[in-house]
């Protein structure tokens, strides 16, 4: 191995990394064109990191946006994942092991990753808002053997949920704790498993071996993004993933000078490689890590750290543009807010330029894999209008009816893919695999979408989003579009409540907006400006709900199973 920036000690290679098993692989054939078109590399994420130490050196990688927080170079964030690796290594975390990681958005994620993927262990990538069913179900079906956990952040305390993982998960031997471990038993310190120069830098411990890691296995375990049922786990390799960064950093046309500021939960994908943290390293550019993505915390760090470039949600999009008509930090270093985990809809995007400076890019993509971007230099209507279109020429795009069978150019139907980093199965998944995936691999992604002659999609919705009243398919991703036009209401989510005489009925749970003053508009005035948007009838909400706010999962989306409970218990 080379030399890392800074390091007196270079641990040997040892083992080879072997692969997981309940993974499936790409055919041979595809590899071939894969790596033949320069997709595919023969490069690991924890080697990259290596090699932009070596670029970049002394510059800053990090900087921790909270209250004092610390930065990074690329040589001491290099330094540091080489020591925690050896520490893991010395705990015999082996090649192949499961750690799962359930940190906030702060350095020790950033070190602990680049670590576990030095070790060739597989990070499994939980969100700062999970709990017990998550984790104990990740930890359980991934047969993890380690678990990293802050000992508290926004006011929870890890290390009780920690406990209660430890006796459910038979093949946890770790719990490693970024802060004090306190009285807690069996849990161990992340700091102390490294040593400590002056500095606060860190060198490899002990001469511990790191294996060899083969590019074409699993680098991490993504968590599925859905709202319903239980999280499954996305496998992604070194190559696809670090493919999945590059090319979205080179879209984006991100360079050195760009500050990213992850403002979003940095395990998910979105913050985390589209192109985020892993495509703004590859460049040479600093991130920042915001410890919420409210606008007070983040305008404060684009003022004070020239932020140009972040990504959101869109219920936290709608609050940053509504808080900017009266918050006046400087923003002028923002040129780009991207948007994706659920569509935004085209008034908001209209909204956005004007009132935060910065060009808007709409992102629909997911976890599984496949990306689209709305293009920096397309037309307004496009940004506004369209989700995007696929990241690479080689993303292969069906949209098809329930049949599976295609529909007429412009019509909408489910949208299928595969490509050189969409994945061929989720991680021990083979009888849900059997259905999410065509015998020639092609991913069912339940999304409903029309294609435009530009190759642009437009999300209708989801086809298991579909309210059944009476007959008519009332699409609640329409409905949502439509609803939240309204000037009185903030944020909206429609679902489906089982009815007896129509089958469903369609519920808009809702809140209200500061320029509603406090006034719920009536359901009959809903269903006029409804009407006069030209809406179809069968469109109209049979119930308005009024929430002072709507629950929301670990990235930010509207989180419909626990609205839908809520309502089970509140009819």
């Amino acid at each position: 191995m080379a030399a890392s920036v800074g390091a007196s000690v270079r641990v040997p290679a040892a083992v080879r990394a072997p692969g997981l098993d309940g993974v499936t692989g790409w055919p041979a054939e595809l590899v071939a064109r894969y790596r033949a078109a320069g997709y595919w590399r023969d490069e690991t994420l924890g080697g990259l990191l290596r090699d932009w130490a070596a670029r970049s050196g002394d510059k800053i990688a990090l900087r921790d946006g909270r209250p004092g927080g610390a930065s990074l170079s690329y040589a001491e964030l290099d330094r540091r994942a080489d020591a925690t690796a050896a520490g893991l290594r010395g705990l015999g975390i082996a090649p192949g092991d499961r750690v799962v990681v359930h940190l906030p958005n702060t350095p020790d994620f950033v070190v602990v990753l680049f670590a576990l993927l030095r070790c060739a262990a597989v990070p499994v990538l939980a969100l700062p808002a999970h709990r017990f069913v998550e984790i104990e179900h990740f930890a359980t079906l991934s047969d993890a053997v380690a678990y990293v956990i802050p000992d508290q952040h926004d006011g929870f305390d890890y290390r009780e949920l920690a406990a209660r993982v430890s006796a459910a998960a038979p093949a946890l031997r770790h719990v490693l704790v970024a802060g004090e471990p306190g009285p807690f038993t069996g849990l161990e310190s992340l700091s102390g498993l490294s040593s400590s120069v002056a500095g606060g830098e860190s060198s490899p411990a002990g001469g511990v071996a790191l294996p060899e890691v083969d590019p074409g296995e699993v680098a991490v375990l993504l968590i599925s993004g859905g709202t319903t049922g239980k999280p499954k786990l996305i496998p992604r390799t070194h190559r696809d993933y670090a493919y999945n960064a590059r090319a979205s950093a080179e879209l984006c046309e991100l360079t050195s000078d760009d500050v990213y500021l992850a403002s979003l939960p940095i395990a998910h994908n979105f913050p985390l490689a589209c192109p985020g943290l892993l495509g703004a390293f590859g460049v040479g550019a600093s991130v920042v890590l915001a410890p919420a993505p409210s606008p007070d915390v983040c305008f404060e760090l684009i003022e004070r750290e020239r932020v140009t470039v972040t990504a959101l949600v869109p219920p936290m999009a709608r609050m940053w543009t509504d808080n900017a008509e009266w918050d006046t930090r400087d923003r002028s270093s923002l040129r780009l807010l991207q948007v994706g985990g659920a569509k935004l809809d085209g008034e908001l995007a209209r909204r956005i330029p004007p009132a935060l400076g910065c060009a808007v890019q709409q992102v629909f993509g997911m976890a599984e894999g496949l990306l689209n971007y709305t293009r920096l230099d397309d037309p307004a209507e496009l940004v506004a209008d369209t989700q995007g279109r696929p990241l690479c020429p080689d993303d292969e795009i069906r949209v098809v009816s329930g049949t599976g069978a295609s529909v007429p150019a412009g019509s909408v139907g489910e949208l299928w893919t595969r490509g050189p980093y969409t994945l061929r199965g989720y991680y021990r998944a083979d009888a849900y695999n059997a259905g999410a995936f065509t015998p020639d691999g092609f991913y069912r992604t339940g999304d409903l979408v029309r294609q435009l002659p530009s190759g642009h999609l437009v999300v209708e919705g989801r086809s298991k989003d579909v309210i059944n009243r009476g007959g008519e398919n009332v699409s609640a991703a329409t409905l949502e579009e439509h609803l939240l036009a309204h000037p009185s209401l903030a944020q909206v989510a429609v679902l489906g409540v089982a009815d007896e005489s129509v089958g469903e009925r369609v519920y808009a749970v809702v809140t209200l907006t500061a320029a509603a003053g406090g006034r719920a508009p009536k359901l009959r005035e809903i269903r006029a400006f409804l009407a006069d948007r030209g809406l179809a009838r069968f469109f109209n909400p049979d119930k308005l709900v009024v929430r002072d706010s709507l629950p929301l999962t670990g990235v930010g989306k509207i989180d419909k199973r626990e609205l839908g409970n809520w309502l089970a218990e509140n009819p």
